[in-house]
């Protein structure tokens, strides 16, 4: 198939920009490496993974709380807002009338728009004293996993909208013709039709939740530790940086770029999981 001379053009310069974009993300790894290089210099890798905690006066620095905390506040806030997502899409797209799902759909734009600094200020305010009342002291996991599912929910809801309106219409024509309700071809042939698209917002929700830092900062309690319970406080590796980047000095401050590869190695683990899942559908 042979293209114009514009769509030449417009072929080239997309390379260009994929080009670029390589680059900038290969510049970004190279100097974390650099920065990262005189801890993983001076200190083997099992450090970081079996010292008796995060104490950088002591040369103790230990990762894996921070790694386990990450997780847990990203997959509890993505089991989350998965469910709340997809049935405000369904609800949007075929259960609310026009006027109604066009202020609905706005509503979910906006909550994508607002800053994290305002969900970490509602979470702290409203959402960590009554989390106090139940079980003390209020800044938790739990409170983390609420306030980030609420960051990332319009991103899921939104994507999976998108899917679903994209659908071809011969879809519920057959659905019709078979006898099936609205649910019913909802639950049985739209939902798994869109499996790629929903898992495109889960990726990109779940990636937001992974650096998100100043509303983890504001609500989980940033104590290094290994969390026993949903109420338990913890410190994420974003929240680490944000933390200590400040005043760090020399080993200490490359640790934190250490803590900037994990991050980075933990978001390609998702993006390669994400692109395995989407490979087995397809297949």
């Amino acid at each position: 198939m042979s293209l114009t001379r514009n769509e030449q053009w417009l072929v080239r310069i997309l390379q260009g920009l994929a080009l670029i974009s390589g680059m900038i993300l290969i510049l970004i790894v190279g100097f974390l490496l650099r920065e990262a290089w005189p801890a993983l210099r001076v200190l083997p890798p099992s450090r970081f993974w079996q010292d008796p905690g995060w104490h950088p006066l002591e040369q103790a620095f230990n990762l894996l709380p921070m790694v386990i905390g990450t997780l847990l506040v990203t997959c509890g806030a993505v089991c989350l807002a998965i469910p709340l997502g997809v049935l405000a899409a369904v609800f949007c797209q075929y259960y609310a009338p026009p006027w109604l799902a066009q202020g609905y759909r706005r509503l979910i734009e906006l909550l994508a728009g607002i800053p994290s600094v305002v969900f970490g200020l509602w979470g702290l305010v409203v959402l960590v004293p009554l989390i106090a009342r139940l079980h003390p002291p209020g800044p938790s996991l739990l409170a983390g996993i609420f306030v980030v599912a609420l960051m990332i929910l319009p991103t899921i809801a939104l994507v999976t909208e998108a899917s679903l309106a994209n659908l071809p219409r011969e879809y519920w024509r057959g659905a019709a013709a078979l006898g099936l309700g609205t649910w019913a071809t909802v639950q049985g042939i739209c939902l798994p039709a869109i499996r790629s698209g929903l898992g495109t917002g889960v990726m990109l929700a779940a990636a937001r939740a992974l650096g998100e830092t100043m509303a983890v900062l504001m609500v989980c309690g940033n104590v290094v530790q290994m969390p026993d319970s949903l109420f338990a406080s913890v410190r994420t590796l974003t929240v680490n940086i944000a933390l200590e980047m400040a005043y760090a000095l020399d080993l200490h401050r490359s640790a934190l770029f250490v803590t900037g590869l994990v991050l980075m190695a933990v978001v390609m683990g998702l993006v390669l999981l994400t692109e395995a899942w989407q490979g087995a559908i397809h297949r």
